[in-house]
């Protein structure tokens, strides 16, 4: 009788490793760009509320103060143009970046870990979208002001001022997708609202802060503090100071990047 030669146990086949090409630009596209665009843009009742809600505080408030008051290169109603000027620019980025926490309630942002789109390209892609809806709430603010003609300031003001109040609400686009990855749907817009006119309060936007005050030392590490003084700063003549494009450097920074780290979060594998 023969001993038989024991079988070596079977191994289990290696599983296949499956690699993802990462696309160029990271999956960012003019396609899935215009795509989203739409996507926000058929949401008429707060782009309406982001158009005209501006609007009429500039009304509003020019109609109250009193628009014919000079200041530096221009009166006080152009002043006032500016500020609701950048208030709506504030509010339509912010908005348009917050929508991301009712994509994340209906399970949307799961779905991109089946994609190959890059957290920063998601970012840039957001960030873009907010600041076509920016635009819209800009320059709905300078036409309400160029037909009621009472903002006087020398023509290239127009589209410098403007230019940078839209360059600066990247910022607060950047601070609506971290709320909207960070709170659930049901607050954030409740937090928004309050979050964006404190903003606009202590960063100056609605009334000029007397520098040197106890104020203007708490307002100084606020991040609407930087954008206001830049975005007036053409207006009244005041010298660009390095701490307002350092405020509004850093506050971008610490936004985008807690952006990108709970994008990360919310679609890591469980």
């Amino acid at each position: 009788m023969t001993a038989t030669a024991a079988t070596p146990a079977a191994t289990p086949p290696a599983q296949p490793v499956l690699e993802r090409p990462v696309p160029r630009w990271g999956g960012f596209s003019a396609r899935l760009f215009a795509l989203e665009l739409r996507r926000l843009l058929r949401n008429r009742r707060t782009v309406i509320l982001m158009v005209v809600m501006p609007v009429a505080l500039f009304l509003i408030a020019s109609s109250s103060v009193g628009g014919s008051g000079d200041v530096g290169h221009g009166n006080v109603a152009a002043y006032i143009l500016i500020s609701m000027g950048v208030y709506g620019a504030m509010l339509a980025t912010t908005s348009a970046g917050a929508m991301v926490a009712v994509e994340r309630s209906r399970g949307w942002t799961r779905q991109l870990r089946l994609t190959p789109l890059t957290p920063m390209a998601y970012i840039l892609l957001k960030a873009c979208c907010a600041v076509v809806l920016g635009g819209l709430s800009v320059t709905a603010v300078y036409l309400a002001g160029a037909i009621s003609t009472g903002p006087q300031m020398a023509g290239y003001l127009w589209p410098l001022t403007a230019a940078i109040a839209l360059a600066g609400s990247l910022v607060f686009a950047a601070f609506g997708l971290f709320l909207g990855y960070l709170l659930p749907s049901e607050n954030v817009m409740q937090f928004l609202g309050l979050g964006v006119a404190a903003m606009a309060f202590l960063g100056g936007l609605f009334y000029p802060i007397p520098a040197g005050s106890t104020l203007d030392l708490v307002a100084s590490f606020t991040p609407m503090y930087g954008l206001g003084h830049l975005v007036h700063a053409p207006l009244t003549g005041a010298a660009v100071q390095v701490t307002w494009v350092v405020s509004v450097v850093v506050w971008f920074a610490i936004f985008a990047l807690g952006a990108i780290w709970r994008f990360r979060k919310d679609t890591a594998r469980g």
